[in-house]
């Protein structure tokens, strides 16, 4: 069977904190059953939260007591794996048949990471992704992921992979995962421009994949009632743009703007073949004579004990 129902969830993290959230997500489970989705991708942080325009307190040479207390705030609102979420949403899985790839704040240790969860309706919890490289000041509360998270796998949607938000732009991790023959590239993203879709489309059209965008939704912070420094009141925080692309770089669906919501596309996993006849970007078209990339999936611990 080559063909499949893929979506986005488009939402937002609840200012309220991740059980909101995680039931805010649960509560579409009658909507996912509705679209027969295979495949169901979710933002960037969207349970632990992104904290836009939050400055941690710090500054450059030194940190405020205030800023500790905001990331003690955000630990506190961070997830364990395996934990309650994780087994909440394995039965999100399980009950409506939809694999699915969630963006999440993960502890590891007093570190956070910025991690994509992999789960089927099958086994639940079956992979994850850490962010190779936070961007700009994420570098400040997120720790790095290394080669050991870097899965594509198999599912009844076809063989999915991710990349989180501006990963998405490492020529290298793309190269990555085209030769791991990732068939439908996951991107949750907290990215609401216009070049980001651009981006979106170039990827689909490289990689001769689907794609699917999954953008957070936040009000503007008036109506979310908070102050953001440097930002209009009036302006969405953070404005989706989730989309479907397909391996032509065509749009399938969306990008939906201004609101919540699930976006869905039907796609056969067929047209790889006849997308790839011109374009195979790590077979025909490599030259393997010129260029070669080591990829180091080993995981890196900074203590090993030998006993």
């Amino acid at each position: 069977m080559t063909k499949s129902i893929i979506s986005a969830l488009q939402i937002g993290s609840s200012p309220a904190g991740k059980a909101e959230t995680l039931s805010a997500i649960l509560s579409q489970e009658q909507e996912i059953r509705s679209t027969g989705a295979n495949l169901v991708v979710m933002p960037e942080a969207v349970l632990g939260g992104y904290p836009k325009g939050e400055t941690f307190g710090t500054r450059l040479g030194y940190r405020l007591p205030q800023g500790r207390e905001a990331f003690a705030a955000y630990y506190e609102n961070a997830i364990e794996l395996p934990g309650p979420e994780t087994e909440e949403l394995a039965g999100l899985s399980a009950r409506t048949g939809a694999n699915l790839v969630v963006g999440v704040i993960e502890r590891g240790g007093n570190t956070l990471y910025c991690t994509a969860l992999f789960f089927t309706p099958e086994e639940g919890l079956v992979a994850k992704h850490r962010k190779l490289m936070p961007t700009g000041t994420e570098r400040l509360i997120w720790g790095q992921g290394d080669g050991s998270t870097m899965p594509v796998i198999d599912t009844g949607a076809g063989r999915i992979g991710a990349a989180i938000c501006w990963e998405n732009h490492m020529p290298l991790l793309r190269t990555a995962l085209y030769a791991k023959g990732i068939e439908i590239w996951c991107a949750p993203t907290v990215d609401e421009r216009d070049v980001w879709q651009a981006s979106m489309r170039h990827i689909a059209h490289e990689g001769r994949c689907f794609l699917v965008s999954a953008c957070q939704y936040q009000p503007s912070p008036k109506e979310l009632g908070v102050t953001v420094e440097d930002w209009d009141d009036a302006r969405p925080l953070i404005n989706g743009g989730s989309m479907i692309v397909g391996p032509l770089g065509d749009v399938l669906a969306g990008p939906l703007t201004g609101r919540e919501g699930l976006v869905t596309a039907e796609i056969d996993r067929s047209e790889l073949v006849r997308a790839r006849y011109d374009f195979d970007v790590v077979g025909h078209y490599a030259r393997p004579d010129v260029f070669s990339l080591n990829v180091d999936e080993r995981p890196k611990a900074t203590v090993r004990f030998t006993g």
